[in-house]
């Protein structure tokens, strides 16, 4: 049976790397059917909305998506095309994966770790207050009211909220993943020292959640104290659950290990839907050449897979994707010892040398 399965091109670069990612997706031999719809900047003019409606309809009918970085158009009412769509379909969990292959430039090896990030709540809620404007004064004056320490008047307001739910769901989230997978330790990551009624209620409930899966190590890292110790020593850590805003830095942190966000996938998970998405932005300077590394894309189409019950096509197209990078010849720029190597392949000449390898795999099989 066929998986219908949204597409979203997405803007700058996203056409070609989606481009070069369905092109994979269909070399692995599941059948998919696609239900390719725009959105970002280049709807703003017909639908006055970089996410129209019909997309998230689409998302919602196929309960699975995949798509291309988009831009945020500057000016409009939507902080981040991306934050709102999670939080539009409760995509509470943003699954990151970092791992390091053979071939990969960089400073460490064998690193495999899991990024689960709270998608919803947290600094990244939205709830904002402009300094100067009569709402953003109302707010400071009635907190000034509730404490003895007085925020001054010039001040921007955001607002940190971190459920007990919104915690529960995520942390039982990494557990199960890690469970699911073979993952031997789930690690909570906070800053209660400082913030007690927030990130204090995090660590709280990532206490009673372990206690459910006795069969995973559980601990606790000081954000800070995270930084450091990913840096000095990764391979003592395996999954990883922040909330929103520590989430999306050590994302990024993770992935420098492992080589950058040109492999960096991501999977924001719901209780009804899952989008896939590479985690590296537009690009738009770089559209239309042909030059962008697509790997993050097809690492998301490989996490999509397993999320479709596909997980020998998930594993094949790993492997396909680890051999290309293992030989280093039918890469883009970013993965050449020199960037200006002129042996560099584009976007689309990545995706016929990982189909060249599916194919050599059934051709071994």
């Amino acid at each position: 049976m066929a998986h219908r399965v949204t597409l979203i091109p997405g803007d700058g670069v996203g056409p070609e790397v989606s481009a070069a990612t369905r092109r994979v997706l269909d070399a692995t031999g599941v059948e998919l059917e696609w239900d390719v719809l725009d959105a970002g900047e280049g709807v703003m003019a017909q639908h006055g909305t970089p996410m129209p409606e019909q997309v998230l309809e689409s998302i919602r009918r196929n309960r699975v998506a995949i798509k291309g970085p988009i831009t945020t158009p500057v000016g409009t009412g939507i902080r981040s095309v991306n934050v709102a769509l999670r939080r539009e379909l409760d995509l509470f969990a943003l699954v990151r994966p970092c791992k390091w292959y053979p071939g990969v430039r960089s400073r460490y090896r064998d690193v495999d770790l899991v990024i689960v990030r709270e998608n919803t709540e947290d600094l990244y809620a939205g709830i904002e207050f402009q300094e100067g404007t009569p709402e953003g004064l109302e707010v400071i004056e009635f907190l000034n009211r509730l404490q003895e320490r007085t925020i001054r008047s010039d001040s921007g307001i955001s607002i940190k909220p971190i459920s007990r739910t919104g915690t529960e769901r995520v942390v039982r989230f990494a557990f199960q993943y890690a469970r699911q997978y073979g993952r031997r330790k789930v690690t909570s990551v906070h800053k209660a020292n400082i913030m007690k009624f927030t990130d204090g209620l995090w660590l709280e409930v990532s206490r009673e959640v372990a206690k459910e899966f006795p069969d995973i190590e559980f601990e606790d890292r000081i954000v800070d104290n995270m930084c450091m110790q990913l840096v000095q020593k990764p391979e003592l850590y395996d999954v990883m659950v922040l909330p929103n805003l520590y989430g999306d830095i050590l994302s990024d942190l993770c992935a420098g290990l492992v080589g950058g966000l040109g492999l960096a996938p991501g999977a924001n998970i719901g209780q009804e839907c899952a989008v896939f998405e590479a985690t590296h932005g537009s690009a738009p300077k770089y559209a239309g050449l042909n030059k962008t590394n697509p790997m993050a894309m097809m690492f998301s189409g490989m996490l999509m897979l397993r999320h479709l019950g596909e997980p020998a096509a998930a594993d094949r197209l790993e492997a396909a994707l680890a051999a290309v990078i293992a030989e280093g010849r039918q890469v883009t720029y970013d993965m050449k010892a020199d960037r200006d190597d002129p042996t560099a392949v584009g976007t689309d000449e990545v995706a016929t040398a990982v189909i060249a390898k599916l194919q050599s795999q059934g051709a071994a099989a």
